[in-house]
């Protein structure tokens, strides 16, 4: 009889996130549990949870960037410990790939978030953690609980820490302006917005400047960055309109294509990202903030029942 030694919740991990899983379970105490994959000849794969998850909370720790192998490696996770009788199944999920996908914004198109939303909860999932969503409004996707967190917990230590004097804090794009306008009433500082006419998707037209940045000490928010097209044209823009230095804050690095060239030759002084999906290359020019210890603590506090509310700084 082990019972009163067994751990209370244990953490398991997809693959491509075991690098975050390990920061996560250290900071939350416990060693990172073992599991297995076993792949078939062609490509599918099994996991298989090495240890026994029986009545216990596991939290599966997996961020859902391409390829779509880690969203089914999450899917095939959470039904396995459905079928093994953990009591709670905790999807945490920093990057939740397919928000983008959120609505139909032309005809004929799928709401890609609303189908991941099912499929997790199809799966068996019974809750869901995750960071800076696309758009807030996926929450309503689920029927389950969302613990929505929010990166700038993180961020706006590092930004105070900067000591900036004439601050101004940018967004990018009119969708951003909610996040943009919340960290400048945390920092008490002015809000500039860019305004983009987009031709196709990660082709940017246009872009305009609403507010003034003469003089002022720049930091652009948003959720991600993909192609990096977005922020550097919005940096070169900001500097041409005479601003003193330009950094960017975004949650998830996707940085696809060249978006590594496109952020070393911007004006951008620095990029500050989260470790939500694994950097594909170091640069001088990116810092790295880490998430665990907000979603250990959180994770934490889930566990035994605490109001998670008090992690908010916005």
């Amino acid at each position: 009889m082990t019972s009163d030694l067994e751990p209370e919740a244990k953490i398991f991990a997809c693959s491509q996130s075991v690098y975050l899983a390990e920061q996560i379970a250290e900071n939350y105490g416990v060693p990172l549990g073992k599991v297995t994959f076993s792949k078939f000849s062609d490509g599918e794969f099994q996991p298989s949870f090495e240890e026994s998850i029986r009545g216990l909370r596991v939290f599966i720790v997996c961020s859902t960037f391409p390829s779509a192998d880690n969203l089914m490696e999450l899917l095939l996770m959470i039904d396995a410990a459905k079928r093994a009788s953990a009591r709670h199944i905790t999807a945490v999920i920093p990057y939740f790939g397919y928000a983008r996908q959120d609505r139909k914004d032309k005809p004929r198109v799928p709401i890609g978030a609303k189908l991941i939303a099912k499929l997790l909860e199809t799966a068996g999932a019974t809750r869901i953690m995750t960071m800076d969503l696309h758009a807030d409004q996926i929450q309503g996707f689920f029927e389950k609980p969302v613990d929505h967190l929010f990166a700038s917990t993180i961020f706006l230590p590092y930004v105070k820490s900067l000591q900036l004097d004439n601050l101004t804090i940018a967004s990018p794009d009119m969708g951003g302006s909610k996040r943009a306008y919340a960290y400048s009433k945390f920092l008490e500082s002015d809000v500039v917005i860019c305004y983009k006419q987009r031709k196709a998707a990660n082709v940017i037209d246009t872009m305009e400047l609403i507010g003034e940045v003469k003089g002022r000490n720049v930091i652009l928010v948003d959720d991600m960055i993909d192609t990096g097209g977005t922020l550097a044209k919005a940096a070169d823009l900001m500097m041409e309109k005479g601003a003193l230095s330009v950094r960017a804050i975004c949650t998830h690095a996707i940085l696809s294509g060249e978006a590594y060239e496109k952020i070393e030759n911007s004006k951008l002084l620095e990029l500050i990202v989260t470790d939500s999906i694994p950097l594909k290359k170091k640069s001088n020019k990116i810092k790295v903030v880490s998430c665990a210890p907000l979603f250990a603590e959180v994770m934490h506090m889930v566990q035994h029942n605490n109001s998670i509310s008090g992690k908010f700084l916005m």
